[in-house]
């Protein structure tokens, strides 16, 4: 475990620049790689993409007015993607925050790694009666972490998601299980806690950074509710004992997300 808080703690890769749009400062990306995109595919519009010297440094500003944050965003991460440094192209849009976290618009959320840009995500840590752990293995056809066990769900909060209504989602999609009915149960679905994420990300060709905050839920599913995937990202699901489940994350079977998270859970 103390490995894995290390790992979920790192300084970027090489060296990378402030972002700021509209006059907020929002992510960070690497020295150089704005550089490489064509200008031109922002000329006619009303935005403008600067290099600007600041008292700290050198900054990328993205110069726009407050109500064009969201399609300037998005023009610039298609046009990363045309230029391959981009990460998955999901046709999801992540909200765009400031340090104050107040949202300034949304982008694409195969860009948020390249941009540095700050996302949040949801994790349910589903327990049986008798204190086994549901866990799930990934997919082996999802572009990150694929095959590896996870929790019984995890998921991004998108931009039209509240923390709770991506919970809610999330455990659907991935589960089969509805909130209401696991709020039945025990002591419901309660919140356990946060785990923030700052680290490379292997993102458009390796110059991508992580910054995300997890918010973990537990809950218990009752004898006899057995989790079913919806969306096709879950190869299967499992029901592990507590000491399994350590041991699988001291082998290293499970994402670092879900092993902070089970880690959390369970006090180690």
């Amino acid at each position: 475990m103390a490995e894995a808080r290390a790992a979920a703690c790192q300084p970027p890769a090489q060296a990378r620049q402030p972002l700021w749009v509209a006059g907020q400062a929002v992510g960070s990306v690497a020295a150089g790689i704005l550089d490489e995109i064509n200008l031109q595919c922002l000329s006619g519009q009303r935005y403008q993409l600067l290099n600007q010297e600041r008292s700290e440094g050198c900054v990328w500003h993205l110069d726009v007015a407050p109500d064009a944050v969201t399609p300037a965003l998005n023009l610039l991460a298609s046009v990363l993607r045309t230029q391959g440094r981009c990460g998955p192209w999901r046709n999801e849009q992540l909200a765009v925050c400031n340090a104050h976290g107040e949202r300034l618009g949304t982008v694409e959320r195969g860009a948020v790694r390249v941009l540095g840009i700050a996302t949040r995500a949801v994790h349910l840590v589903g327990l049986a009666p008798d204190g086994r752990m549901w866990v799930q293995q990934r997919a082996r056809t999802k572009p990150n972490n694929p095959g590896m066990w996870d929790t019984l769900m995890g998921g991004m909060v998108s931009a039209d998601d509240t923390l709770d209504q991506a919970l809610a989602r999330e455990t659907w999609e991935e589960a089969g299980l509805v909130l209401p009915a696991l709020q039945a149960v025990g002591q419901g679905v309660t919140w356990g806690g946060q785990v923030d994420f700052s680290r490379p990300s292997r993102e458009g060709g390796g110059v991508g950074y992580m910054v995300e905050r997890i918010d973990w839920f537990r809950c218990t599913v009752p004898e006899g509710m057995e989790p079913r995937n919806q969306d096709g990202e879950v190869e299967r699901f499992a029901l592990w004992s507590p000491a399994q489940v350590r041991e699988r994350i001291a082998t290293g079977d499970f994402t670092l997300e879900a092993a902070l998270v089970l880690g959390a859970c369970c006090g180690i």
